[in-house]
């Protein structure tokens, strides 16, 4: 359900105290502008076993799966319960008309994932983190959301975060997008990951002096659709010594969905490229790796995924999954600590007794391989309670 509100000269503090309150919000005159509330509350519950030890205490992968995260070495089997409401989220939408007839539309979502505060002895509170916010004008948009690298139609329906993690593309970021028919153009902020020369702890650099220049174009059908982006972008690091280098990372994927006539469908995605570092698998791999010369070597890698979902009735459905990431490292640079693939597959059964609700349960097994031939798995068992409105 969406609720919305036309601009008035009640104060902001009023009505985000009636939204505070109650659920059923009141119409109010705001002029020209509509104002959309939107979001949903979700309550997760899992039971994650992995064959060599643990996650710590306060790790990111006990909120959803991380494909790097699955432990491979150093402890005996262990399992652990985690459950949380931080994929709740909240969505603040409006669109302006002008004087010339067109639309400008803004948006602001909040969710509570990957972000401290509270603890579970007492208050589990969470502090909430944008997921987006920007601005539409026409055929431009700029601001904060998905990166345009990344297909969100490609996603299968599942109680993770995620679902098919390792094989997609993801991000949110600031940028400045063109749109046109089924083209998309935009410029998106840089950052770039490096593993050091040998291997060790991931750096970090904001040095570089172009934005990522990414482009996409979708075909659609009456069947579905087909989807095909490209990314060149600069990677740079500058320690303020002897390395000042920079290389150039491109990268291909394609994507899309075909629904079948009984209404199921199938998700798919194909990424590869030189670099692609932080856009694939969660940054499972760093985009290069330093060398001998203290010179910037980008590193390959290839990922995939493929979902079906089975509709048993209209109220109850399926989805299986299957995503894969293989990485290229040249281990005389990365050593042999660092990963070498990773890949996870899932099925739940979903049922929702009314549009706005929706309660499941999802089973997932996870694999991560290093170049140094350690390994590790992980068995987790989801269920999730989910209204939206």
């Amino acid at each position: 359900m969406t609720h919305t509100f036309k601009k008035s000269a009640l104060s902001l503090s009023v009505v985000a105290a009636s939204l505070m309150a109650t659920t059923a919000i009141q119409a109010a005159s705001l002029g020209s502008t509509d104002i959309a509330f939107t979001g949903y509350v979700k309550a997760d519950a899992m039971v994650s076993n992995y064959s060599e030890g643990n996650l710590g205490a306060g790790s990111i992968g006990r909120e959803f799966y991380i494909p790097s995260l699955t432990p491979v070495s150093g402890n005996d089997e262990g399992t652990q319960f985690d459950s949380h409401i931080r994929q709740s989220r909240f969505r603040f939408t409006s669109n302006t008309e002008t004087p010339e007839g067109d639309t400008v539309t803004g948006v602001l979502e909040l969710d509570f994932l990957v972000t401290d505060g509270g603890n579970e002895r007492v208050s589990n509170s969470y502090t909430p983190r944008v997921r987006h916010a920007f601005i539409k004008y026409k055929n431009w948009l700029v601001g904060q959301t998905w990166t345009t690298f990344m297909d969100v139609g490609s996603l299968p329906e599942s109680l993770d975060f995620i679902g098919t993690t390792d094989g997609i593309t993801f991000g949110r970021q600031v940028m400045v997008r063109y749109s046109q028919g089924g083209f998309q153009f935009a410029l998106e902020n840089p950052e770039t990951t490096i593993t050091p020369f040998g291997g060790g702890g991931r750096i970090v650099a904001d040095d570089n002096a172009v934005p990522d220049v990414i482009a996409n174009y979708t075909w659609k059908q009456d069947w579905g659709y087909v989807k095909v982006a490209g990314i060149v972008r600069q990677l740079s690091y500058d320690d303020g010594g002897a390395i000042d280098d920079d290389e150039t990372s491109y990268g291909v994927q394609l994507s899309g969905k075909f629904t079948v006539n009984n209404g199921d469908d199938i998700r798919w995605t194909f990424n590869t490229g030189a670099g692609l570092g932080r856009y694939a698998a969660l940054n499972a791999s760093n985009g290069a790796v330093i060398t001998a010369n203290n010179e910037l070597e980008a590193i390959d890698s290839m990922g995939y995924s493929i979902a079906y979902r089975h509709l048993w009735s209209d109220k109850m459905r399926s989805s299986i999954m299957f995503s894969a990431l293989d990485i290229d490292n040249d281990t005389s640079l990365t050593g042999t600590g660092v990963t070498e693939s990773t890949y996870s597959s899932r099925v739940n059964l979903l049922y929702s007794p009314t549009k706005s609700l929706t309660v499941g349960a999802e089973y997932a097994y996870a694999k991560r391989e290093t170049e140094g031939g350690l390994d590790g798995d992980m068995n987790r068992i989801q269920v999730s309670a989910k209204y939206a409105f």
